[in-house]
């Protein structure tokens, strides 16, 4: 192996950024240059990589990025002082969601992108031309323009007096822009946390069911839109109305799901109540929209259908949905539009329509430039939508190994890609996805299982000296140990432990209490290459791992960080890990109070 120090002696930057990052949003990705990196260390070219937890198949792309590397990557592995022999890898790559797989296959394995390009702008034109008027809107001249986004806002009922309230009358406010969260009744003045405000609901019918339901009742707040180059925002008005009566009687498309929802770990009854089918997420007009579009990519013949379908759902659970949302960020004179938050399925009580035509035509070149990145490498990328608890590969027919398998209960794939697969028809089959799960029975004792039978498959298929490269997150002792148990009985060792250097965390990872900043990195191999110690005292440990971090810089003295290196030091030990992250960063915090008090 050549560079194994450099790869996991220090902090490997992972950006988020580029058009095979951007391509499609799939939670927990590492960006494909930089598993790139570790596979020319860990290979030389022909050489087989596998991924037994493949998601959205990052390992293939980098697999075929070292055919070729971009300037960038060269860069960085000179500048690591990599020894690297650049030139085709093989992959294998295994992932049980359907949504995983699918987008897998399409960025591994793109069309045309010329071609592709030219047919997903007919279709936006064919379709945009039909059913434009969607989208139609005055400014505030009264000139003929295009919606760009509608804010909409949940009724709020004032729990004292009974005053039925629109959520941003009560709560929001511009220049500069301001979000209140606590609520105060315009009529009687009493106030109250907004989050314990009752919202008012309505009973409808519902076509595409032929019953009534009942649903959170919502009334456009703003609408943003645009007269030729001029953007421009206003309260709405009697023609927006007129043009929703419109809208509310055109029928939706036959091709729009009329799945039930399967609920599970995600599930909150307050923001999720009414929304028991997939198309709940979803405003009239935009289910218009996205359907008719899905109808066209339908029709299109051969090999291009999936790309174009990619393209559509590269847009639509994040975009399309009202889990999109605005936020009020520091300084700005009025709220920012944003996407679903990743790894939830989140409904704010202020959910965004976006204009779906203008969404995807910016979104084409990115997919565009993502087709055009790997089309025509050579090496070989096998998808395979299988669960990875039984791999059909031989025996030690394998180089190299690069996963990084799901965290424990931090995020439960298949219901948060029910949404994109609902479109496909296809949904996952959950009996042996690998995640701690109370909806599904599945208990920390039953991930270790599921775990130790996946790292047992790849125990076999390594060559005697092949190595596997695990990244891993998670707050919790317990996840650490049902990981450490999982590779260790199936006969893998750490031999060297790093950190993989997220520069921007996913929604869990910066939200969830006693959140990790840095994604440890252990490399096995096969039969451990260091035996348990004796257990050593966490807070010595703590301890000495922040005394070594006062000659760093200071993203390597964040206690976030310095706990993703205390985990390393246990696990590279074969020592259970001892706490969870949240103790130690209340350890941390006396001990900077501690300092505090002696330098004052």
């Amino acid at each position: 192996m050549l560079g194994v120090d450099a790869l996991y002696g220090s902090a490997l930057p992972a950006t988020r950024r580029g058009p095979l990052y951007a391509a499609f949003p799939y939670p927990t990705k590492i960006s494909p240059e930089t598993v790139a990196l570790y596979i020319a260390a860990h290979t030389r070219p022909g050489d087989r990589v596998f991924d037994g937890f493949a998601g959205s198949g990052t390992t293939g792309l980098a697999a075929l990025l070292c055919q070729d590397p971009p300037i960038d990557l060269r860069r960085e592995a000179s500048r690591r002082r990599l020894r690297v022999e650049w030139g085709p890898r093989k992959a294998v790559l295994y992932e049980i969601s359907a949504m995983g797989a699918f987008v897998a296959r399409m960025l591994n394995h793109p069309p045309d992108p010329s071609i592709f390009r030219r047919v997903a702008e007919q279709i936006l034109r064919d379709v945009e031309s039909e059913f434009g008027w969607l989208y139609a809107a005055e400014d505030t001249s009264g000139n003929k323009g295009c919606i760009r986004h509608v804010v909409w806002n949940d009724i709020l009922r004032c729990p004292n007096c009974g005053l039925e309230t629109p959520l941003w009358d009560a709560c929001v406010s511009l220049r500069p822009a301001r979000i209140d969260a606590r609520f105060q009744c315009p009529s009687c003045k009493a106030e109250y946390p907004v989050g314990a405000v009752e919202r008012v609901m309505e009973r409808v019918l519902d076509n595409s069911l032929d019953n009534v339901i009942e649903r959170r009742l919502r009334s456009m707040a703003r609408v943003y839109g645009v007269t030729g180059t001029a953007r421009w925002s206003r309260r709405p008005n009697r023609s927006d109305l007129e043009l929703l009566d419109q809208v509310a009687r055109t029928p939706i498309p036959a091709c729009v799901p009329d799945l039930r929802v399967r609920w599970g770990d995600l599930y909150r009854s307050g923001y999720h109540h009414g929304i028991s089918h997939v198309h709940h997420f979803y405003t009239h007009r935009n289910l218009l929209a996205f359907g008719r579009l899905w109808e066209r990519a339908n029709a299109v013949d051969g090999s291009l259908r999936d790309a174009i379908r990619f393209w559509l759902l590269s847009y639509n659970a994040s975009h399309a949905t009202i889990m999109t949302r605005v936020v009020a960020k520091s300084g700005q004179k009025d709220l920012a539009v944003t996407s679903a938050q990743p790894g939830v399925l989140y409904v704010s009580g202020l959910p965004v329509e976006k204009n779906v035509f203008r969404g995807l035509a910016r979104k084409l070149s990115t997919i565009t430039s993502a087709f055009a990145s790997m089309h025509g490498r050579t090496g070989g990328v096998a998808v395979h939508q299988k669960s990875s608890c039984t791999v059909e590969l031989p025996d030690g027919s394998v180089d190299y190994v690069f996963t990084d398998p799901p965290f424990g209960a931090n995020i439960p794939y298949s219901e948060i890609s029910m949404l994109n697969e609902a479109w496909l028809g296809q949904l996952t089959d959950a009996t042996e996805e690998v995640i701690i799960s109370k909806s599904q029975s599945k208990t920390v004792n039953g991930y270790r299982h599921l775990l130790a039978r996946a790292f047992g498959e790849v125990n076999r298929i390594l060559k005697p000296e092949g190595r596997a490269t695990l990244v891993f997150h998670s707050a919790s002792a317990d996840v650490w140990n049902a990981l450490r148990s999982a590779y260790t009985d199936a006969g893998l060792g750490v031999e060297h432990a790093g950190i993989l250097d997220k520069r921007q965390q996913s929604f869990k990872q910066v939200t969830t209490n006693g959140a990790v900043r840095g994604d440890p990195v252990l490399l096995l191999r096969k039969r451990s290459s260091r035996a348990a110690t004796t257990p050593d005292c966490p807070w010595q440990v703590a301890k000495e791992i922040h005394l070594e971090s006062l000659n760093l810089g200071r993203s390597e003295r964040a206690p976030e960080r310095l706990y993703s290196r205390f985990v390393n030091y246990f696990l590279a030990n074969n020592q259970e890990v001892p706490i969870n992250a949240g103790d130690f960063y209340q350890w941390y915090a006396e001990q900077q109070s501690r300092e505090s008090n002696r330098s004052a």
